[in-house]
C-alpha cells in the first residue's frame, strides 16, 4: 500500500502514481518470494510504511538496472515518483533480453512442479502397498531418501529464480502472495496414476485410503464410496468429472496439489486478519466521512450565519435610506409651507403698510385742506381790512397765496408719498432679510438634523456590525471547538481499536506459536524413533563387526593352540565377547537416553527462545503501535493549536478591519458633516451679502443685520 493511500484514509486524496508504487512492491515480492513487511501486523506495518523509507532489495545478487528500477518505481514522494511513460523509458525496460524468457522460466517451474507432484504420488503408492511388504526400518530408510530427494528438488525449485536472467520475474513454490490456484495441469497430468491407483487400491486398507485422499482431495467422494469394494476401475461419472475439471479452464498452473491445498487452509485462516483490517479501513473512511459531513455542515451553519448577518445589514441600510428619504420629504415639505408662509405674511405685511399709508395720507390731505381753508379764510380777513388795495389787486393777492398755498401742499403730499414709498421698500426688505434669516435658520435646523440622523444611523450600524462581528467569533470558537472534539474522539477510537486488534494479533500469534509447540511435541517421538533406529542400525553393524572380529580370533586361537584348550579358549572368548556386548548394550541405552535428553532439552530451548523472540517481537510492535500513537496525537493536539492560534489571529485582524473601517467612516461622517455645513453657511453668507449690497444700492443703510450663530457641529 503507498504512503498517499493510507493518508488517503484522513486526507481522502491520491493520484494513479500508487500503481507505480504497487509495480515496485510486486517487483520485490517477485525477487524476495514475499512483500516488505510480511511478517508484521498489518496495523505496525501500515505506520512502518507511512513513517520510514521506501524498502528496498536486500539482497546483491541483482542487477544495478533492477535495482535502480525498483527504487525509481519506490519514490516516497508522489509528485517524484514517475509515470508509466518514465518507465518506458528506463534502462531495464529498454535493455535487449530473450524473447521466450518468460515461457521457459514457466516450463522450467512446470516441469520442477510435475516432478514433485510424481514424488508425492510415488510415496503414496508406497504407503499404500509397500507398508505391509517392507519391515518399518526399511520404510524409515526409504522415507529419508524420499525426503532428501524432495528437499533436493525443493532446492533445484527454489534456485529458479537466482539462475535465471530475469530475477524480478522468478517464481516460488512457496510464495505465499498468490492468488491463482488452479488444479488443472495436477489433473491431467495424474490421470493415468489415478486410474492406476484405483485398479490396485482394493488391497489398502481404510487408514491407507485416507491418507490417500488427503493428497488428492478431487477424488475423494468416489474412494470413500469405493474403498470397501473388491476392485475398483475408473468408473464413468469419474472420467466425466477428470472431463469437466479439464473443460473448465486451460490454465496450466505452477504450484503443485498439496501447496494449493495448503494455500486454501492459510487462505482460510487468514479470513479473519482480512476481516479485521477491511474492518479497519471501513472504521477509517467512516471517520473521515464523519468528518466531511460534520464540516460540511458547520461550513452550512456558517453560510447561513453570514447570509442572516449581510440581510440584516442590507435591512438597516434600506430602513436608513428609507428615514433619509422621508426626512428629506419632511423637510422640503416644511421649506415649503414655510415658504408659501412667509410669502402670505409678506403680503399681508406689505397690505398693512399701505393701508396705513393710505389712512396717513388721507389724515394728511384732510389737514392740508382744513390748513389751506384757514389760510383762505385768514388772508379774506386780511383783505377785507385793508381798504386802501384796490380789489383787483386784492383778487390777484389772493390768487398768488392761493397759488403757493396749493403749491406747498402738493410738494408735501409729494413728500410724504416719497417718504412712505421709502418706508414701504425699506420694511419690506427688512421683512425680505428677516424671512431670508428664518430660512437660513431652518436650512441649518435640516442640515443639522439630517447629519445627526445618518450619524445615528451610522453608529447603530457600527454597532450592529460589532454585535456580528461578535456572533461569528463566537460561533466560529464554538464550531472549532466541535469539529476538534470530534476529530480527537475519533482519533481515540481508532487508537482503541489499534490497540484492541494488536493484542488480537498477539494472542493469534501466540496460539499459533503454542499450536506449533504442540505440533513440535507431537512430531518429536517419530524423530526421536527414526533417531533410534539410526541408532540402532549402528549398533547393530557394530555387532556384527564385533561378531566377526571375535570369529576370526576364535578360528586364530584354535589354530594355533593345542585342541586340549579350545574348550577353555572358547568358553573364555565367550566370556570375553558377551561382556563386550553387555558394554555395547550399557553404551547403546546411554546414547539412546542422551540423545532423548539432549534432543528434549534442545527443543525446549528453542521453544523457550522462540517464545522470547515472539514476546520481543510482539512487545516492540506494541512500543511502535504506541509511539505512533503518541505522536499522532501529538500531531492533532499541534494541528488543534495551530487552527486556534490561526483562528484568533483571523479574528483580531477581521476586529482590527472592523474598528479601522468604522474609524474610517465616522471621520469620513466628520468631514461630509464640516463640508455641508460649511458651504451652507457661505452659502448664506453670499446670499445676505448679495441682499445688503442690493437693498444699500437701493439707498437702505441702516437695515439691521442678523448675525448668524456659527456653531460647532463636530
Amino acid at each position: 500500500m503507498a504512503p498517499e493511500v493510507i493518508l488517503a484514509m484522513d486526507e481522502g486524496q491520491y493520484d494513479g502514481k500508487v500503481d507505480v508504487w504497487s509495480l515496485g512492491i510486486t517487483c520485490i515480492e517477485l525477487a524476495e518470494r514475499k512483500p516488505p513487511l510480511f511478517n508484521m501486523n498489518a496495523m505496525s506495518a501500515l505506520y512502518h510504511i507511512a513513517q520510514n523509507d521506501s524498502p528496498t532489495l536486500q539482497s546483491n545478487e541483482w542487477t544495478d538496472s533492477f535495482r535502480g528500477f525498483v527504487d525509481y518505481c519506490l519514490q516516497k514522494i508522489p509528485q517524484e515518483r514517475p509515470s508509466s511513460t518514465d518507465l518506458l523509458r528506463h534502462d531495464f525496460v529498454r535493455r535487449d533480453r530473450p524473447p521466450r524468457v518468460l515461457i521457459d522460466l514457466i516450463q522450467r517451474t512446470k516441469d520442477a512442479v510435475r516432478e514433485l507432484d510424481n514424488l508425492q504420488y510415488r510415496k503414496m503408492k508406497k504407503i499404500l502397498f509397500q507398508e505391509t511388504r517392507n519391515g518399518p526400518l526399511t520404510e524409515s530408510l526409504e522415507e529419508e531418501e524420499d525426503s532428501e530427494h524432495g528437499s533436493n528438488l525443493s532446492r533445484k525449485m527454489d534456485s529458479l529464480g537466482s539462475n535465471h536472467s530475469i530475477p524480478s520475474m522468478s517464481v516460488s513454490t512457496g510464495s505465499q502472495s498468490s492468488s491463482v490456484n488452479s488444479m488443472q495441469e495436477v489433473m491431467d497430468e495424474s490421470s493415468p496414476e489415478l486410474v492406476m491407483i484405483q485398479d490396485d487400491e482394493s488391497t489398502s486398507n481404510s487408514t491407507s485410503s485416507v491418507e490417500h485422499k488427503k493428497d488428492h482431495v478431487f477424488i475423494r467422494d468416489e474412494v470413500g464410496h469405493r474403498d470397501h469394494r473388491p476392485e475398483l476401475r475408473p468408473t464413468q461419472s469419474v472420467q466425466n468429472q477428470a472431463l469437466h475439471y479439464r473443460n473448465r479452464e486451460r490454465f496450466a498452473t505452477i504450484k503443485s496439489a498439496s501447496l494449493v491445498t495448503r494455500q486454501i487452509h492459510e487462505h482460510e485462516q487468514e479470513n479473519e486478519l482480512r476481516e479485521q483490517m477491511s474492518g479497519y479501513k471501513r472504521m477509517r473512511r467512516q471517520h473521515q466521512k464523519q468528518l466531511i459531513a460534520l464540516e460540511n455542515k458547520l461550513k452550512a451553519e456558517m453560510d447561513e450565519h453570514r447570509l442572516k448577518l449581510q440581510k440584516e445589514v442590507e435591512t438597516h441600510a434600506n430602513n436608513s435610506s428609507i428615514e433619509l428619504e422621508k426626512l428629506a420629504k419632511k423637510q422640503v415639505a416644511i421649506m415649503e409651507k414655510e415658504a408659501k408662509t412667509a410669502a402670505a405674511e409678506e403680503k399681508k405685511f406689505q397690505q398693512q403698510i399701505l393701508a396705513q399709508q393710505k389712512k396717513d395720507l388721507a389724515t394728511f390731505l384732510e389737514s392740508q385742506k382744513k390748513q389751506y381753508k384757514l389760510c383762505k379764510e385768514k388772508i379774506k380777513e386780511e383783505m377785507n381790512e385793508d381798504h386802501s388795495t384796490p380789489k383787483k389787486e386784492k383778487q390777484e393777492r389772493i390768487s398768488k397765496h392761493k397759488e403757493n398755498m396749493q403749491h406747498t401742499q402738493a410738494e408735501e403730499e409729494a413728500h410724504l408719498l416719497s417718504q412712505q414709498r421709502l418706508y414701504y421698500d425699506k420694511n419690506c426688505r427688512f421683512f425680505r432679510r428677516k424671512t431670508m434669516t428664518k430660512r437660513h435658520e431652518m436650512e441649518q435646523q435640516n442640515i443639522r438634523e439630517e447629519l445627526n440622523k445618518k450619524r445615528t444611523q451610522k453608529e447603530m450600524e457600527h454597532a450592529m456590525l460589532i454585535r456580528h462581528d461578535e456572533s461569528t467569533r463566537e460561533l466560529e470558537y464554538r464550531q472549532l471547538h466541535t469539529l476538534q472534539k470530534l476529530r480527537m474522539d475519533l482519533i481515540r477510537l481508532q487508537h482503541q481499536t489499534e490497540l484492541e486488534n494488536q493484542l488480537e494479533y498477539n494472542k493469534r500469534r501466540e496460539r499459533e506459536l503454542h499450536r506449533k509447540h504442540f505440533m513440535e511435541l507431537r512430531q518429536q517421538p517419530k524423530n526421536l524413533k527414526a533417531m533410534e533406529m539410526q541408532i540402532k542400525k549402528q549398533f547393530q553393524d557394530t555387532c556384527k563387526v564385533q561378531t566377526k572380529q571375535y570369529k576370526a580370533l576364535k578360528n586364530h586361537q584354535l589354530e594355533v593352540t593345542p585342541k586340549s584348550e579350545h574348550k577353555t579358549i572358547l568358553k573364555s572368548l565367550k566370556d570375553e565377547q558377551t561382556r563386550k556386548l553387555a558394554i555395547l548394550a550399557e553404551q547403546y541405552e546411554q546414547s539412546i537416553n542422551e540423545m532423548m535428553a539432549s534432543q528434549a532439552l534442545r527443543l525446549d530451548e528453542a521453544q523457550e527462545a522462540e517464545c522470547q523472540a515472539l514476546r520481543l517481537q510482539l512487545q516492540q510492535e506494541m512500543e511502535l503501535l504506541n509511539a505512533y500513537q503518541s505522536k499522532i496525537k501529538m500531531q492533532t493536539e499541534a494541528q488543534h493549536e495551530r487552527e486556534l492560534q490561526k483562528l484568533e489571529q483571523r479574528v483580531s485582524l477581521r476586529r482590527a478591519h472592523l474598528e479601522q473601517k468604522i474609524e474610517e467612516e465616522l471621520a469620513a461622517l466628520q468631514k461630509e458633516r464640516s463640508e455641508r455645513i460649511k458651504f451652507l453657511l457661505e452659502k448664506q453668507e453670499r446670499e445676505i451679502e448679495t441682499f445688503d449690497m442690493e437693498s444699500l444700492r437701493m439707498g437702505f443703510e441702516n437695515l439691521v443685520t442678523l448675525d448668524y450663530p456659527k456653531e460647532d457641529y463636530r
